[in-house]
């Protein structure tokens, strides 16, 4: 995208009515230059390209027509579709500060940038036009999306994880999301500096993962659960195996040289070569893992996840989607009897003894993400969970020590890490 472009689009002039207005033309320009480079049979310059967008606008009654703003957002948005695969999203997606694209329809384009939601001044012609995008990405990885098969969820080679579903099941029109992740995985310092987490939570923190308790990250949408897994990772030994199981790979784990990476696969447009979250947990038990890392649980996978962490698999780790500890709870519960007869005193006792420490994320109305709570859940009465909550967030979102201990000590002291997470009654909360 030209300079000019970027300017216009921060400025107050309403590039996306423009488009919108001559939607019809630009879209017309677009195949009519496009026909020419077929037939040229050649690459083209940025610069080539450029002054033929401008001379078929020129030579065109439309040049006549339009003011000079309109004229300049016309030719642009011309030379926008031409110059690169993704057309209007390009530059959206080569701007590092912008985590997250939504598309609500041809028209309405917001981005994630800098903890804020932004409404970007810009939109496609068309519905078909989105479309058309959604079936590039989808055959970046080899997948077909059609009126059979009307959504993709997939990983682009970049990393990048796109969901798109075409208007035949999305009423306000095509929607396309575009979820960017970091190439470098994000140490804890960074988010100890962000005010997500304080020194003292991230140093017990640390001290649980390395001495191999069960750890489950649960949080709202878009609160940072698998960031946040990430950087617990890194205080995994280097010597040992980890297996990392997830939808769409996230994860980056690059200092254990000894793991396997396993991502679910989507059957096919004739319903064939599924790979499903449970078929990769129930594999990964037999490739002798010291530890097994499943990304976010959404359904009756929770089974074989809570197997493998009862099963000697010290120091598993996953993350789920839950308001609150006591909330995720009830959603594991659910998880677990969508596919299973037993009793809910059987499920409940089969998660208090797989899960160790829960850890609690929240996303709050300025986009910051923070540790909301950090919680040991000690066992089942028989009646309800004991939840011992060792960090909870004061009234300004800061977490903060209870200064109740640990009560299963035993890893902890194993491991050398005996003086963390003792009861200290001078750094309890005000009740």
């Amino acid at each position: 995208m030209s300079e000019n472009s970027t300017v216009l689009k921060m400025s107050d002039i309403k590039r996306a009515e423009v488009i919108r207005e001559y939607a019809a033309e630009i879209e017309s320009f677009v195949k009519s230059i496009r026909r020419w480079i077929t037939e040229s049979d050649q690459d083209f310059s940025q610069e080539v390209l450029k002054n033929k967008c401008e001379e078929e606008f020129f030579s065109s009654d439309l040049s006549y027509l339009v003011n000079t703003t309109e004229l300049e957002i016309i030719v642009e948005s011309i030379e926008e579709r031409l110059s690169s695969r993704y057309g209007i999203l390009s530059a959206l997606l080569e701007d590092k500060s912008i985590n997250e694209i939504m598309v609500n329809g041809p028209d309405r384009i917001y981005v994630e940038k800098d903890k804020r939601l932004i409404k970007v001044d810009d939109a496609f012609t068309s519905e078909e036009e989105l479309e058309e995008i959604i079936r590039m990405f989808a055959s970046d990885v080899h997948r077909e999306v059609n009126e059979a098969t009307p959504i993709v969820d997939a990983r682009l080679p970049s990393g990048y994880r796109v969901n798109g579903v075409l208007k035949s099941v999305a009423l306000n029109g095509p929607i396309l999301t575009i979820r960017k992740f970091r190439e470098k995985e994000i140490e804890m310092a960074e988010l100890i500096d962000f005010g997500s987490i304080s020194p003292e939570c991230a140093e017990d923190l640390k001290a649980l993962v390395r001495s191999g308790y069960n750890l489950f990250i649960s949080g709202g949408t878009s609160s940072g659960k698998t960031t946040f897994l990430n950087a617990l990772t890194a205080s995994i030994a280097e010597n040992e195996r980890v297996i990392t199981i997830e939808d769409s790979a996230e994860l980056v784990i690059s200092h254990i040289e000894n793991r396997v990476q396993l991502e679910c696969r989507s059957a096919n447009s004739i319903g064939k070569g599924e790979v499903s979250m449970e078929q990769l947990i129930r594999t990964s038990l037999r490739m002798r893992p010291d530890r097994i890392i499943v990304g976010e649980v959404r359904g009756r996978e929770v089974i074989d996840m809570i197997q493998a962490m009862n099963t000697g698999h010290d120091g598993s780790m996953s993350t789920g989607h839950g308001n609150s500890i006591k909330g995720m709870l009830n959603r594991l519960e659910t998880m677990y009897l969508m596919d299973s007869q037993v009793s809910i005193n059987s499920v409940r006792n089969q998660i208090a003894n797989a899960i160790d420490v829960f850890v609690q994320l929240k996303r709050d109305s300025k986009g910051r993400r923070r540790v909301e709570e950090v919680a040991e859940l000690s066992g089942y009465d028989g009646d309800s969970y004991l939840i011992n909550y060792l960090y909870k967030a004061d009234e300004s979102g800061r977490i903060k020590a209870t200064g109740n201990a640990l009560k299963d000590r035993e890893r902890l002291i194993r491991a050398g890490y005996g003086s963390v997470l003792k009861d200290d009654r001078s750094k309890k909360l005000p009740s």
